[in-house]
């Protein structure tokens, strides 16, 4: 099944799925083994800064066995993609989804550069999402300014052809400088308006009743990205400071195993019965 077929079922039942991001070995099979144990999907998302860091094609081929190997249904994912070159990479390396981000220019620049990379895409069969409104990125203003608005939802779906929306509704990436509050009323208006399915960035740390009120509402995919890494960091840095031991391979697993559990736990979160 294709991811957007896949995410209008998700829209369709009011359920969603979550899209986990990989940075390393280590990470990705924390993911997949979590999403085993739960027999849910998952998405598989890499940032262009992980791209970097593994190389394209040795991250796609690292998803690619990691899902083969587990029987994990999953799709593969650009996170915030920068750029339509960066796009056109990852679909021509079999990327199964990709997100073009250009939330930080004027909506009419936005509207171009995402209808471009539909466009791009649609030889490939592949999913599109885009982002519009204001969601802090790290070390951001996260004032509150900027949430999307219906109407502006409306014609930006319409004009792009997006097959998912990030929307701004009270998230943002990294962790939160007070205790977020997502606007649900403004969710639920949102997903009255179109029928393109939601996407909620900057999961890490929303309380687990208000990201159940958020699929209730709307959402149909859930990007996690910061726990993951503070969660692999925490355990290993336990690790270290308690051994001389200098084989990853004997003090990696526990940070492994750490990622795994908070995986498990956002599993459990989306898909019990709303």
């Amino acid at each position: 099944m294709k991811l957007q077929d896949k995410l209008k079922e998700l829209r369709s039942l009011r359920k969603a799925i979550l899209a986990a991001n990989f940075y390393n070995l280590e990470t990705l099979q924390a993911v997949v083994s979590a999403a085993s144990g739960a027999h849910a999907p998952v998405i598989l998302q890499v940032s262009e800064s992980s791209i970097r860091y593994m190389g394209l094609h040795m991250a796609v081929a690292m998803a690619r066995k990691a899902l083969e190997d587990s029987g994990v249904e999953g799709w593969l994912h650009l996170d915030h993609g920068g750029s339509i070159g960066l796009v056109q990479q990852c679909l021509d390396a079999g990327f199964d989804s990709v997100m073009i981000d250009a939330s930080e220019l004027p909506v009419k620049e936005n509207i171009r550069i995402s209808r471009e990379a539909v466009r791009k895409a649609g030889p490939y069969g592949a999913c599109v999402e885009a982002e519009l409104g204001y969601i802090a990125k790290l070390r951001q203003s996260q004032d509150g300014s900027g949430f999307t608005q219906p109407e502006d939802a409306v014609l930006f779906t319409e004009e792009t052809g997006v097959h998912a929306l990030a929307v701004s509704i009270g998230s943002a990436h990294g962790f939160y400088k007070k205790e977020p509050s997502l606007d649900i009323g403004l969710l639920a208006r949102i997903r009255e308006a179109v029928e393109t399915p939601l996407v909620l960035h900057g999961s890490s740390g929303i309380p687990d009743d208000m990201l159940i009120r958020a699929i209730e509402n709307g959402i149909c995919k859930v990007n996690l990205a910061t726990e993951t890494k503070n969660a692999f960091m925490r355990q290993l840095k336990k690790e270290l400071t308690g051994t001389d031991e200098i084989d990853l391979r004997i003090v990696f697993p526990a940070a492994t195993a750490a990622a795994r559990e908070l995986i498990a736990g956002k599993l459990r979160i989306i898909h019990q019965d709303h």
